[in-house]
């Protein structure tokens, strides 16, 4: 046998090294700090070439073609995956609603923005059963149209035209949304090990639901939002309307919104539930290859047609399921209901001897009529007395109902997309809505220079330029593009008197750049960040190098008119490691919140670094703390932190109540410096210590200057969408 044989029956592969998750590190060592947060979204992992722009493709797209061709595509069944009734215009209300409805407004995480709907978690969760047949017909479109469309903005405009086929005038659609190419799989979506767990885990009294974990939305493991049959599966409607109360709330819907999106969502398509799950092939993630990326198959039965299984409950809300009418309302309000067990043994609501007029056909021989059914969320709506008061409005105006209908479903697929700069197409609504957080334009034509130097010789400190720029922009949010300097809602409630703010701080800076930004005709969203540019260079020139902040004019500043003050409370920040700031003990280390909030910065590993490194040497402590400020040059641009950080000279200890550390001289025991966790886990731990080790190298004090200035304006500059 030569060195290239292997013995008859053994694999030359380690078996399970692939693909078995307990050999990653974090499963040896489960304290240590996951760094895939912040490698989402690699660029090594996108196959489009480098010179790739979306938004310059989807100049090339025909989009009235496009529509077209989605409109003749809700009425081509497919003998794999046959139409209900010959129509798609309930599978593909349901993809879209599926793909935006993970929103969640704690964290802007969730969404339709970016096509995670292909990828796991979301694409196998239990309450995305068969949105996986809704991509694949959308597949012969998606490859006509190839690269001038993405499946992201696909499908919910999907969705938007099922909803047009079915005859609602819709709001509008913008395109941008730009896909992913691999799972957002350190996104937190609870705890349960196992899906549909009983939902108690997340709350500190399942009866409250004010009490659920944050940043969640969802009831359950694997739902998008409440459970059809009740909480955890219990028929109760006035429970599941505070549960349904809550978690819509928590995807930035109010009251009326709601009840319009659950009406209008159960207006067209149906419940499948005529079999039962154990017939059913594994969910995409986990089928054999032989299904090709399709999950839950029918394996005894056909699985598909009058014997599709979905959510267990069968059957349609309305007599028209096909049509946007006022059925739902004629449906729920004109008879009486019982609760039923469906085939597959799921709890449902049915109607007490309904006519047969009112009974929708079967979904494949219109001679038979089956009943209607509604969930525990649809009885919510009658059983609740606000949820039952809007009812009754839409009923007396069904225009009302379908413009507060379409107004909600634009906001539910469009809230994760940012404002509406970023917004693309024929379609786009020209109103400015509150939950875009519009921010007028700004001035672009004055003085830059004049500005500066009157920052510059205003006596402000440099801490004090710099802690405010950074504070105005440390909001921005890439998972939902809200946030940031633009708009200058640092001086608006509740920005203004948030703790992480430092009011008193913050109201003196402002009261001295308000009146350099009038005189010079210049934002003062725009004087800020000039300001902490001002704080920048001058450290930057300190430290020996003469370095220019990159700077475009033009944000505006935003009225309270403008703003959505109780939308923002969620944006509040309760930690920050770049001015080395915890507002409170929490479950998680500080530098796990750390890292959450870097990701939400579209920061890297090594932005996040050099950051807190330059932060640090610029005493732009909160509170003005000296923990971390390894220096004894204050106010100077080097890489002092690194530096000391990694010295052996210096060793670290705990003090009493273990939340800060002492740096002691080895030789003379003196304590040196003082710091907080987040400081010295850029030494402890091994991914950021290589970074604070390039950072410490003699010849890197350029490179370091040189990558804090890119970084900084970066943060300044990444709610610039108006510049795109």
């Amino acid at each position: 046998m030569d060195g290239n044989d292997t013995p008859a029956g053994k694999c030359p592969v380690m078996h399970g090294g692939l693909t078995n998750l307990s050999s990653t590190v974090t499963d040896w060592w489960p304290n240590a700090l996951n760094f895939d947060i912040l490698h989402q979204h690699d660029v090594m992992t996108n196959p489009m070439d480098v010179d790739y722009d979306y938004r310059e493709e989807l100049k090339k797209l025909d989009v009235a073609a496009l529509k077209a061709d989605l409109h003749a595509l809700m009425e081509e069944t497919q003998e794999w995956w046959p139409a209900d009734w010959g129509s798609y215009v309930g599978m593909f209300a349901r993809v879209a609603w599926h793909a935006a409805g993970s929103y969640r407004l704690a964290d802007g995480r969730g969404g339709a923005g970016t096509g995670n709907q292909r990828f796991a978690p979301l694409n196998s969760w239990p309450d995305n059963v068969n949105t996986d047949k809704g991509r694949r017909l959308l597949w012969p479109i998606k490859k006509k149209y190839g690269n001038k469309v993405s499946w992201a903005d696909l499908m919910i405009l999907a969705g938007n035209i099922a909803y047009e086929h079915a005859g609602l005038k819709t709001f509008g659609f913008a395109f941008g949304r730009e896909d992913i190419w691999h799972p957002e799989k350190d996104t937190y979506w609870g705890n349960e090990k196992e899906w549909l767990a009983p939902s108690d885990s997340r709350y500190g009294d399942v009866n409250d639901p004010s009490t659920m974990d944050n940043p969640l939305a969802a009831v359950q493991m694997g739902l998008i939002y409440v459970n059809p049959e009740g909480v955890n599966g219990q028929p109760d409607p006035q429970r599941t309307a505070h549960q349904v109360r809550e978690t819509f709330a928590r995807m930035a819907m109010n009251d009326e919104e709601t009840a319009a999106l659950t009406a209008g969502g159960h207006t067209i398509g149906k419940c499948h539930g005529n079999g039962t799950a154990d017939n059913l092939s594994p969910d995409p993630e986990a089928a054999d290859v032989e299904y090709q990326g399709l999950g839950w198959m029918g394996k005894v039965n056909r699985g598909i047609g009058r014997d599709t299984v979905v959510s267990g409950i069968e059957g349609a809300w309305t007599a028209n399921p096909t049509k946007w009418d006022m059925g739902w309302f004629d449906m729920l309000f004109g008879y009486e209901w019982e609760l039923k067990k469906s085939p597959a043994g799921a709890n449902q609501w049915e109607p007490v001897d309904i006519k047969e007029e009112d009974m929708p056909v079967d979904v494949e021989d219109p001679s038979i009529r089956r009943k209607p059914i509604m969930t525990d969320a649809d009885m919510a709506m009658k059983v609740d007395p606000i949820y039952n008061e809007i009812c009754q409005k839409f009923i007396a105006d069904p225009e009302y109902f379908s413009e507060t209908f379409a107004r909600a479903w634009f906001k539910l697929t469009h809230r994760d997309m940012g404002p509406r700069a970023r917004y693309i197409g024929p379609d786009v609504p020209q109103e400015d809505l509150i939950w875009q957080d519009p921010v007028p334009a700004g001035p672009v034509h004055y003085d830059i220079g004049n500005l500066k130097a009157k920052i510059a010789a205003s006596g402000l400190s440099l801490s004090e330029m710099v802690s405010t720029a950074w504070d105005s922009a440390r909001t921005y949010r890439g998972s939902d593009m809200r946030g940031g300097a633009n708009g200058a809602r640092i001086r608006l409630a509740p920005q203004k008197d948030w703790e992480g703010n430092e009011p008193e701080r913050l109201q003196k800076v402002l009261s001295v750049l308000e009146p350099l930004a009038a005189e010079a005709g210049a934002s003062l969203a725009d004087t800020i960040v000039l300001a902490g540019n001002v704080g920048v260079e001058k450290a930057a020139k300190a430290a020996g190098y003469d370095i220019a902040v990159p700077f475009t004019p033009g944000r505006g500043d935003a009225t309270d008119e403008m703003t959505d003050a109780e939308s923002f409370e969620p944006l509040e920040p309760i930690a920050d490691a770049m001015r080395n700031w915890l507002k409170d003990d929490y479950a998680v280390s500080p530098e796990e919140l750390m890292l959450d909030r870097a990701q939400l910065m579209t920061l890297t590993a090594r932005e996040l670094t050099v950051l807190v490194g330059g932060m640090r040497m610029m005493g732009t402590n909160h509170g003005g703390t000296k923990h971390g400020v390894f220096t004894d040059r204050e106010g100077t641009l080097a890489p002092d932190f690194f530096v000391n950080l990694t010295d052996m000279a210096y060793k670290w200890e705990p003090v009493e109540d273990e939340k800060t550390y002492q740096i002691r001289d080895r030789k003379s025991g003196d304590v040196k410096w003082t710091a907080s966790r987040v400081d010295l886990v850029f030494g402890s731990n091994s991914i950021l210590r290589a970074y604070s080790e390039v950072y410490a190298q003699d010849d890197n004090a350029g490179k370091f200057v040189k990558d804090f200035v890119a970084a900084w304006a970066k943060v300044m500059n990444a709610d610039r969408f108006d510049v795109v």
